[in-house]
């Protein structure tokens, strides 16, 4: 069943499967091989892609070879995956419920989403369930303390002097776990998967300041919920201090170059 929070994170992706290519969609692609491999995803394997978003992850596991069945809880990311692959099969589901039997999937694999579930141990318990017996899973979130990349958006609001918006929702302190390589073995190992590990993948992410800007501008994630509480004199204060902020990542061509990392864990059914 959705809790508050499930319903505060679909609110805020609603629509937002265009704004999410143009802004944060290099980003989130960039583990997208790193969680394959985690999986052991290849020719003939038949892959669920939890949370598919524009369908970056399902794309290469079916350049690999792969049989994909792609699902995700916002409309507007299933009609960019129709378009975009053709040949992954497109449903649309939510976790922790998800309408397939136990056990008809080789792997399972999902991409900065359990960082976006009211229940993440039950996510993972879910996917366990429809992953047969020997299987792979393997899962990315952002980790804490948060990359350059994330961190950016608070330094950029707090020196404009924005007021944090009252109704944004956290995971209640019973769901959470740490985001950290500990936090999200935990998550997996409480799931009663074999053969835990989890990595901290870097990469510099390379990004127009004007497509970075883009993301809160047009209410992509947390910073754009927060984004959109302000007034039109602040969001214009915040953007004086993001022009700031940002040329320090400026690299010679304009591009932002900006660090990045992510947790990946991954284990055995």
């Amino acid at each position: 069943m959705a809790t508050s929070f499930d319903e505060h994170e679909r609110s805020m992706w609603a629509g937002k499967a265009t704004a999410f290519e143009r802004s944060v969609g290099a980003l989130c692609a960039y583990p997208a091989d790193h969680l394959l491999d985690a999986a052991d995803v290849g020719d003939g394997r038949r892959v669920l892609d939890v949370g598919t978003g524009p369908g970056t992850v399902a794309a290469r596991a079916i350049g690999r070879g792969a049989a994909v069945v792609a699902v995700d809880a916002e409309p507007s990311m299933l009609d960019a995956v129709r378009r975009r692959v053709p040949a992954a099969e497109v449903r649309h589901a939510i976790l922790p419920n998800l309408p397939f039997s136990d056990e008809c999937f080789d792997a399972a694999v999902s991409n900065f989403v359990i960082n976006h579930v009211g229940d993440p141990a039950a996510a993972i318990a879910e996917l366990r369930r429809v992953v047969r017996r020997g299987g792979r899973i393997a899962v990315t979130i952002w980790p804490d303390p948060q990359p350059p990349v994330q961190r950016l958006w608070g330094q950029v609001f707090d020196a404009a002097g924005a007021q944090r918006p009252t109704d944004m929702l956290a995971l209640p302190e019973d769901k959470d776990f740490a985001r950290t390589e500990d936090g999200l073995s935990g998550l997996l190992r409480e799931a009663r998967l074999k053969d835990v590990r989890c990595e901290v993948v870097s990469w510099i992410h390379r990004v127009d300041p004007e497509d970075w800007w883009s993301g809160p501008a047009n209410g992509i994630g947390k910073a754009g919920f927060m984004m959109r509480s302000q007034s039109p004199s602040m969001i214009a204060r915040i953007r004086r201090e993001y022009d700031q902020t940002v040329a320090d990542y400026r690299d010679v061509d304009g591009l932002l170059a900006l660090p990045a990392a992510a947790l990946l864990a991954c284990g055995t059914v």
